[in-house]
């Protein structure tokens, strides 16, 4: 089931919560990047505004309190939904065909100052995924720098808003994959070499779509991106902006990208950190994918040799990865409650530590305490990619990423191309290629119709900045410059650290990212900033 895009909430917004869990540790619901249920999941319309109209807004800091413990210091939160048509259409609503006259609630969290001056408006913002939080995320981004949030320069201008999109957690959720399908799925073999074993994934990624196609119908066909997009606009509309003012990660820059083309008018500043690029088919974003991710733990295992003290897997850190993997293969360790660490829950802490520089160590305490038979480090990082909590339940984070992703593909490669895929990725990205190309098999079974989002220019927008970074695994650097000069209006601004997204990273990023957001000033052509 693993999604066609492996891209995920940015790991430092996973990490301020962390953070604040050694702060409040008795207080906080779950660890990792589980997205936990915070407010009503129901798809009627008690409370929520209907299309067009004005929100209203209630204090929740309940939010903040179950997400991290405590709400942050002179910091405001208020809740709203609002009501949106399940099928835009044309862009006001179909009158025929699936959810025709029929709504979607999307669930909104703005964060305000008590510092505010000089009010410029809404800075609406998304995590990625497809499937992330933006409620939970304007949250976390409410907490500062010294979490990893936002500085004050920018909370003090805007209201940080977050919204959970169409499907995810609080907004009418998608949610029709078991536990235990979930559990079979991550924790299956990453390259599944033998025709019996790849047959074996094949039938679960079938059983998943069937699953899913049974309860959701033609529904499926309305969760793609560029319905997304024109919700996204009526959250501009319920805060009271005439122009769109984002910050959008990782899968967040396609939203973005995508809002801007639908309503390039309607642009004031958009910030696409983690840029994704429009353009790519499956296969194409899937070995660019598996490109990244390779040349990641190449740098990863290049710090391990380097840093040898504070890497128990020196000197040959990709060896005892391979070896661990293998070894999960014949003889998987088992944690302290019977369950046990298969090749598949192996390859995802990897992925996991992998998304910042600062979870290399992390790795390779993971797979050092694996080697001694003591699996709960490496559950603790996958557990964390997967949204799956302490007790073994899963959010829809995965629920929503394959209707999203697989709702926006068109082209969808046959069962016996992918397997081709699977054996000439592994020669070229030997980690990671099997497991991005039999990932592909997720929508390949996925029941739903294709609703392709747009690629072209944003005619008429105002300038946007486009972030990228030379190490990202997720998002590979290479996309950066595709989405900006796919736009006509993007503007580069490169981060030469390790990781997937930059803002605010360092002093050179935020400095560019905040005159941008605040005033309007363009990173000068060609600006690239230092990794520290």
């Amino acid at each position: 089931m693993r999604g066609p895009l492996v891209t995920r909430l940015p790991d430092r917004i996973r990490r301020v919560r962390l953070t604040l869990a050694g702060l409040v540790a008795a207080t906080v619901v779950a660890a990792g990047c589980t997205l936990p249920a915070l407010a009503p999941r129901t798809e009627g319309t008690g409370g929520a505004a209907a299309p067009g109209t004005a929100p209203t807004w209630r204090a929740c800091p309940e939010v903040a309190e179950d997400l991290v413990g405590r709400g942050a210091p002179d910091m405001r939160y208020e809740c709203a939904r609002i009501a949106v048509p399940r099928n835009w259409g044309g862009g006001t609503g179909a009158t025929t065909g699936p959810g025709a006259g029929r709504t979607f609630e999307i669930a909104l969290l703005r964060a305000r100052s008590t510092h505010q001056r000089d009010r410029l408006g809404s800075l609406v913002v998304n995590p990625g995924g497809p499937g992330g939080s933006g409620v939970d995320m304007a949250v976390y981004l409410s907490f500062g720098p010294a979490f990893g949030g936002l500085p004050p320069a920018v909370t003090e201008r805007f209201d940080i808003v977050g919204f959970d999109p169409r499907g995810v957690s609080r907004s009418s959720p998608v949610k029709c994959i078991p536990d235990a399908d979930l559990d079979a799925s991550f924790g299956y073999d990453p390259d599944p070499r033998s025709q019996e074993s790849f047959a074996g994934y094949l039938a679960l990624n079938r059983r998943i779509g069937r699953g899913c196609g049974d309860k959701y119908g033609d529904q499926l066909a309305l969760y793609g991106t560029e319905q997304a997009a024109r919700d996204m606009d009526a959250v501009r509309a319920a805060v009271g902006d005439e122009r769109l003012t984002y910050l959008g990660y990782s899968y967040g820059t396609l939203l973005g990208a995508t809002y801007a083309q639908l309503y390039p008018e309607r642009v004031r500043a958009l910030v696409l950190d983690g840029a994704v690029d429009p353009t790519q088919d499956l296969v194409d974003s899937s070995e660019s994918q598996a490109k990244g991710f390779e040349r990641a733990f190449g740098n990863f295992t290049r710090w391990c040799t380097v840093n040898a003290g504070r890497c128990p897997l020196a000197p040959d850190a990709r060896a005892a990865v391979t070896s661990a993997i293998d070894k999960a293969r014949v003889s998987p360790a088992r944690g302290a409650d019977g369950r046990e660490a298969t090749p598949g829950w192996v390859f995802y802490a990897v992925i996991s530590s992998l998304y910042t520089e600062s979870g290399w160590q992390e790795l390779a305490r993971a797979i050092d305490r694996l080697d001694g038979g003591d699996p709960a480090e490496v559950f603790r990082l996958a557990d964390a990619y997967a949204g799956r909590g302490d007790d073994g339940h899963y959010s829809n984070l995965f629920d929503a990423n394959l209707a999203v992703n697989c709702t926006d593909e068109t082209e969808k490669p046959s069962v016996e191309r992918i397997r081709e895929l699977q054996s000439e990725w592994r020669s070229k990205y030997p980690l990671f290629g099997p497991a991005l190309a039999v990932g592909m098999l997720s929508c390949r079974e996925w029941p739903g119709a294709s609703d392709p989002y747009p690629t072209g220019e944003a005619t008429g927008a105002s300038p946007i900045v486009v972030v990228g970074t030379t190490g990202d695994p997720a998002t590979p650097y290479e996309q950066t410059s595709k989405l900006a000069a796919m736009l006509g209006v993007g503007r580069v601004l490169t981060w030469e650290g390790e990781g997937h997204t930059a803002y605010p990273q360092t002093t050179c990023v935020t400095d560019a990212v905040d005159a941008y957001l605040i005033s309007l000033w363009l990173p000068r052509e060609g600006l690239r900033c230092p990794a520290r």
